[in-house]
């Protein structure tokens, strides 16, 4: 199975760009984290989504080590941590998440969160740091996660550089359009964390209905909504079952009407599984 993928809009060189399905480590315990990511490459996956939140990156590097893959053949994301946003603190934070991974470059480094109530409201000045790594060669591409339109405004405003995807909340019960909208308005990808909504796809009748139909299951078609839609996913699972469940999403397509049917689920701010990305200002100690 070839999985697609899409171009970020800073790509100048030859190597296709980023996978559309990826593998999400987050919450997967650090002494587990080889063998699951192990498994993961195994079933297919080739596309890595960690955190220097998550304290699994050495994990995740000795998978990658001991998988025999070519390093041109893997897409490696990982993220700022909160705690790290000042520019010294955030070059010496990239050099430690490159040592755990056992990579002299990631293919992409997000800002974790923008965190407007910290920092005196300054995520500018991150951004600016992490556009500077990136052009010292330590990350292909650089991008944010939980930005909300007048974050990702504003950055782009004030250094006419945009990110290359943005990750963010998105599922059938929280479709986060304002935020996609402006992603899609400065060139930037959507990607969707929490695209099953932690399980809530199976509760959903409209979802079931569908899953049957087509003979699937409810993660497989909302895996595929997301799909059809244009934004990249990476469902996390430790089970390895689940894995190739999740990756087989390729051979079937939901129909306009379905993928109208499962967007018709939004319910708005009140489909949030996690935090309001204006509120949050957690440092983890």
């Amino acid at each position: 199975m070839t999985i697609p993928t899409l171009t970020l809009n800073d790509d100048t060189t030859p190597r296709l760009g980023i996978p559309q399905l990826g593998f999400g480590v987050y919450l997967v315990p650090p002494p587990d984290t080889q063998g699951v990511v192990e498994r993961a490459l195994e079933v297919g996956y080739r596309h890595i989504d960690t955190a220097q939140m998550y304290g699994n990156e050495a994990g995740v590097g000795a998978a990658l080590a001991a998988s025999g893959l070519g390093r041109d053949e893997l897409f490696v994301t990982t993220k700022l941590n909160n705690g790290n946003h000042r520019p010294d603190d955030a070059r010496r934070s990239l050099a430690e998440s490159l040592e755990a991974l056992g990579l002299d470059q990631v293919d992409l480094f997000l800002i974790h969160w923008p965190l407007p109530e910290r920092y005196d409201g300054d995520f500018v000045s991150t951004w600016q740091t992490m556009v500077e790594l990136r052009d010292q060669g330590l990350t292909r591409s650089v991008g944010v996660s939980n930005f909300q339109p007048a974050h990702l405004d504003r950055i782009v405003a004030e250094t006419a550089v945009a990110p290359s995807v943005n990750q963010i909340e998105v599922h059938p019960f929280f479709t986060n359009e304002s935020a996609r909208a402006a992603n899609a308005r400065h060139g930037v990808l959507t990607e969707a964390w929490a695209p099953i909504a932690r399980g809530k796809v199976a509760e959903s009748p409209v979802i079931v209905e569908i899953a049957e139909r087509l003979g699937r299951t409810p993660a497989q078609v909302a895996l595929r909504w997301h799909l059809q839609r244009g934004d990249i996913v990476f469902p996390k699972s430790t089970n390895v079952e689940r894995m190739r469940e999740n990756y087989d999403v390729f051979d079937f397509e939901l129909s306009l009407a379905d993928v109208a049917a499962l967007s018709a689920l939004d319910e708005g701010e009140a489909g949030r599984t996690g935090p309001n990305p204006d509120r949050f200002n957690w440092i983890p100690s």
